[in-house]
């Protein structure tokens, strides 16, 4: 391995726990600060860092463009399938569960309901940024700042009455996501059908996929469909201890 490549992977390394400026990296990295910008310049241009607010440095987007792809690899689907089948059981509505493919969410797996309903989605279709509970719970694990640029490069097409509109609702409805560890989704995509979504982790606790139950509001309304929230939040902590996620007493509150 050349000794360009092995410092700049050093470099990922170094700044994969936590953001660091730069006059930290050159001291943790023990090479003059002129070399580091280089290089972190380089890592930058490709998107393998991006600096936050405070110009520190931290992992940027095509790391989870790389990391979504060795999760297809390890064939994320046939882990998570056996507990789909088992929420879509229980419950009997229909299931999804979705990851990042490059910038685009897709939805990787669906279970369909057990009543005479059928949804528009399809394994394989896109799911909107902005108006999908799979989406936002994936883009709510994301850096504030990766967050706020996808925000303002969202087309903020009015799917219902109910579709948020702007990137100051969509950047708040994140943070509210981020914070209580799911997305109510009130019929922001189809006029008829609401959705609870909440996070799969891998083994750094970084969430890789979103699983959700979607029903017809005429089925369930609103605190019946909250009330499966226990039992999608059991399904999608199984996926993530078989993909090697340990919980711990922070992720459990």
């Amino acid at each position: 391995m050349s000794a360009t490549l092995k410092r700049a992977l050093g470099l990922l390394d170094l700044i994969s726990q936590e953001p660091k400026g730069l006059d930290e990296i050159a001291a943790l990295a023990e090479v003059h600060k002129t070399t580091i910008m280089r290089q972190l310049h380089t890592l930058e241009e490709c998107r393998f860092v991006v600096r936050n607010d405070r110009g520190q440095y931290q992992l940027g987007s095509k790391l989870f463009e790389l990391s979504s792809l060795a999760l297809d690899q390890r064939n994320l689907v046939a882990v998570a399938h056996p507990h789909l089948i088992a929420l879509n059981r229980l419950t009997g509505h229909t299931v999804h569960l979705a990851a990042f493919e490059g910038p685009e969410v897709v939805y990787i797996d669906k279970l369909e309901s057990l009543h005479s309903v059928r949804m528009y989605s399809r394994i394989g279709l896109t799911a909107a940024l902005h108006a999908t509970g799979v989406a936002k719970v994936l883009l709510a694990d994301l850096s504030v700042e990766r967050r706020r640029h996808i925000a303002e490069s969202i087309d903020y097409h009015p799917y219902t009455r109910n579709t948020i509109s702007t990137a100051q609702d969509f950047l708040q409805r994140l943070d509210l996501v981020a914070a209580r560890g799911y997305d109510y989704d009130d019929r922001e995509h189809e006029e008829f059908v609401h959705c609870v979504a909440v996070p799969v982790r891998e083994a750094s606790g970084q969430v890789v996929a979103a699983i959700s139950c979607s029903v017809p509001v005429v089925l369930r309304n609103q605190a019946e469909l909250l009330a499966l929230l226990p039992d999608i939040q059991n399904c999608a902590e199984a996926i993530s201890k078989d993909l090697g996620w340990t919980p711990t007493e922070r992720n459990a509150q």
